[in-house]
């Protein structure tokens, strides 16, 4: 199956939180989306890695996306190697991509960085034909993403450019619900932990609107970029 756009997270719930809104709207408009955990988030304090497996499979059907899958890279512990970078590269030829999303760049959780700068060595190394993978008994066809882009987490940092997501907010705020194991619920009877708090859910909706009133929305989705924006016109910048 060949995709439009391939997202990644490091912990299942990272994709919803960084551009569910996004990916909600890119399939309203037709796109082919995928996600690709990178680990099942199993050393998150509320949960398991069973429950969160069963939670990301209902945020994915919420959103609509075509496929999901998830690496099991060890939370916490996997590296930007030969051996990670190899996984990224079979997955990105599996699927031929022409844009490629991950984790913020700098971030509170160590694996969010981690997890970036994989994937986006991965999508430069997965161009290179010298560099040999098999799916499935098959050589894998040499394939390089035209553009890679990086949500925000955490922290606040400056978008290169913000996403309308107006309309899809909704949507990105129930695929993140899925996950009720790690959010905000008074009658939880679990460990308090940053994201399990009722300022951080509601950090959710006004970062979203923060971002869309900067560009004269309701609501946005900001991200940052690897190289300079093209555009066929000043039109494609309104």
């Amino acid at each position: 199956m060949k995709l439009d756009i391939l997202a990644f997270g490091a912990h299942p719930d990272d994709v919803e939180l960084g551009c569910g809104g996004t990916i909600a709207k890119e399939i309203h408009l037709g796109k082919k989306v995928g996600i690709v955990d990178l680990t099942r988030g199993e050393l998150g304090t509320r949960g398991s890695a069973e429950i969160r497996d069963n939670e990301a499979a209902k945020a994915a059907e919420i959103l609509g996306v075509s496929v999901r899958e998830n690496l099991r890279m060890r939370d916490g512990f996997f590296l930007n190697d030969e051996v990670h970078q190899l996984q990224i590269i079979e997955i990105i030829r599996k699927y031929q991509p022409e844009i490629v999303i991950c984790n913020a760049i700098d971030d509170r959780h160590i694996d969010h960085a981690k997890g970036s700068s994989l994937v986006s060595d991965a999508c430069f190394l997965s161009g290179l034909r010298k560099i040999e993978t098999i799916y499935e008994n098959q050589k894998q066809e040499a394939w390089r993403p035209k553009v890679v882009y990086h949500y925000i987490q955490w922290k606040n940092i400056e978008p290169d450019f913000v996403v309308d997501i107006t309309g899809f907010e909704k949507k990105k705020v129930e695929a993140i619900m899925a996950y009720d194991s790690q959010f905000f619920n008074p009658d939880a009877n679990e460990p308090v932990t940053p994201i399990a708090t009722k300022n951080f859910m509601e950090s959710i909706n006004y970062r979203a609107q923060d971002l869309g009133r900067l560009i004269g929305t309701d609501f946005g989705e900001g991200f940052t970029v690897e190289r300079y924006l093209a555009v066929n016109s000043l039109t494609d910048l309104m």
